[in-house]
């Protein structure tokens, strides 16, 4: 019986951790932890609501993520982990809305594999984005290298040493590994004053940011070609200061989900790791992904 013991003991060390480490919870209060945890006070309505499964299931492990993705969720699967935190919509939709959806094979077949495989999916958008800082942001600027230029009044804008436009643009590029980055802007303008919105903000929240005399490059998720772009567009067509660069959404917040998977773990004891949605667009000069 010793023997046995010691034996199923020293297979949980061989998999880097005590197979006692974990604890059983649920994904309902994993949720709770996670509310008590964020520094604020849960404010309703919001979008960071349970998407599919139970939320009294026993959870094996969590995945954060920018989407619930269809792959995404195989992946979490094949790992063992049944408990997805996205940052965004599972359903193609900001409130995840499914009527619309019921007769969808996309759907269906999304929905029948969290079904089979005892899955639960969570939004944290609203709530990841009010904490100090901003997970988004703080994530995003820590894997662009842009903490210490940070501006400390101004959360949204950093003093960059001065490059061109085309060198920033190439160095977003690499950092991130972004596939279809685009640019609106002449590519020899020289900047150092940069706006950061990831995500999808707005036309206003980027043009508001866009326009002031302290930024020169507005860094986004997405936008409409119709709205900022055409903002941007005019601008250098007006001889001002001034370009945009999106980023695309996904790959805009990406990183503040890494970090919220670090996060976690400062309060959590269950298996928790990061997995990328992934960059969906390419381009036939950056080849097939």
């Amino acid at each position: 019986m010793k023997k046995a013991l010691a034996l199923l003991l020293l297979g949980g060390a061989w998999f880097g951790t005590s197979i006692f480490a974990a604890e059983s919870i649920t994904a309902s209060q994993i949720i709770e932890k996670i509310k008590a945890h964020t520094g604020k006070p849960w404010t309703v309505p919001t979008v960071d609501t349970f998407k599919a499964g139970n939320p009294d299931t026993p959870v094996t492990g969590i995945v954060t993520t920018f989407s619930a993705t269809f792959d995404v969720l195989e992946r979490a699967a094949a790992q063992g982990k049944n408990f997805v935190i996205a940052h965004e919509p599972t359903y193609y939709n900001h409130l995840d809305e499914t009527d619309w959806l019921k007769s969808d094979p996309v759907y269906q077949q999304k929905l029948a594999f969290i079904q089979a495989h005892h899955m639960v999916v969570f939004r944290f958008h609203d709530h990841w984005h009010s904490m100090a800082p901003d997970g988004i942001r703080h994530g995003m600027a820590a894997a662009l290298g842009w903490q210490q230029y940070q501006d400390a009044q101004n959360p949204f804008r950093f003093v960059l040493p001065q490059t061109t436009l085309a060198s920033l643009a190439a160095q977003i590029k690499e950092r991130l590994h972004i596939r279809t980055l685009r640019v609106v802007g002449d590519p020899k303008l020289r900047v150092s004053e940069i706006g950061f919105l990831p995500g999808a903000a707005g036309e206003q929240r980027q043009v508001q940011l866009l326009e002031r005399n302290d930024i020169q490059v507005l860094v986004a998720g997405e936008s409409r070609e119709w709205e900022t772009v055409e903002y941007a567009w005019d601008a250098q067509k007006e001889h001002r200061p001034k370009a945009l660069i999106l980023m695309g959404h996904d790959v805009s917040e990406e990183e503040g989900m890494r970090y919220c998977a670090e996060w976690l773990k400062t309060f959590l004891n269950v298996p928790i790791e990061y997995i990328p949605a992934g960059e969906p667009f390419w381009t036939p000069s950056a080849g097939q992904p």
